[in-house]
């Protein structure tokens, strides 16, 4: 596991925009296109709008393919969708070879269905998809994608996408699945702010049970990277606080 910690949140989202780029470069390189999956709430937005800024021309976007790790139970231009943050900020302002949305407007148990069956038209296996990179974020009650602590998305394993019952939140969301999630070749948390700074500490240093914290179930080959700016650092111990370190 790799934890580097920036000194601010504009830091961060250059940093992550290079990464984007770094793996976006190596996947079509080496496999022709690069499948990515966004992440929504508000810290990914200024790595997305560094891309569609400072990276138009350096990245062959006619072979990025765009997917997502979540979706509210909303229409594609509701406020609360991921993928109209995504559009706004990135995917309008750059030519992606394809954008698979998660279909929000449908009923939940339908739109995971069929999302499910998008990615097994994508990647042409029944085995698990290996996306290039999967980017997440990380909620202050360590939530990551929509797997909540203790819903029921957490014990699934024989499925891609799932409708995932939040009862506290009083809605149901679709989201990928801890087994897909752990196949990336590659999985970035980007995390800022000190109201993430307790649920940052127990993922990485506290023994809580993962279904309390379900970033915690999320332990990609290699480990995940993590990607904090101070704030959401502030509470770790010096091992970490310093800077970029691996453990």
């Amino acid at each position: 596991m790799s934890v580097h910690v920036y000194g601010s949140s504009e830091e961060l989202a250059e940093a992550a925009a290079r990464e984007f780029a770094a793996k976006a470069e190596e996947a079509i390189e080496e496999r022709g296109r690069f499948a990515v999956v966004l992440a929504g709430g508000s810290t990914p937005e200024s790595t997305y709008q560094i891309l569609a800024r400072d990276y138009s021309d350096r990245i062959a976007w006619s072979k990025v393919y765009v997917f997502f790790g979540d979706e509210r139970a909303v229409p594609p231009h509701h406020e609360d969708s991921n993928l109209k943050m995504a559009s706004e900020l990135l995917l309008d302002h750059v030519p992606v070879g394809n954008v698979h949305r998660i279909r929000g407007e449908l009923p939940p148990e339908e739109a995971a269905e069929a999302y499910e069956e998008e990615l097994r038209t994508f990647f042409q296996t029944e085995d698990v998809p290996r996306f290039d990179l999967i980017l997440l974020g990380l909620g202050a009650d360590g939530h990551t994608a929509s797997l909540f602590p203790w819903t029921p998305a957490l014990e699934v394993q024989d499925r891609w996408v799932v409708a995932n019952p939040v009862p506290r939140l009083d809605t149901t969301r679709i989201t990928l699945t801890v087994p897909v999630i752990n196949a990336a070749l590659a999985v970035y948390f980007l995390v800022e702010g000190e109201d993430k700074a307790e649920a940052v500490r127990e993922v990485l240093e506290g023994d809580a049970d993962p279904r309390a914290y379900p970033a915690k179930l999320i332990q990609p080959p290699g480990g995940p990277e993590w990607m904090l700016d101070r704030s959401a650092a502030s509470l770790l111990s010096d091992l970490y606080r310093g800077g970029s370190r691996t453990a």
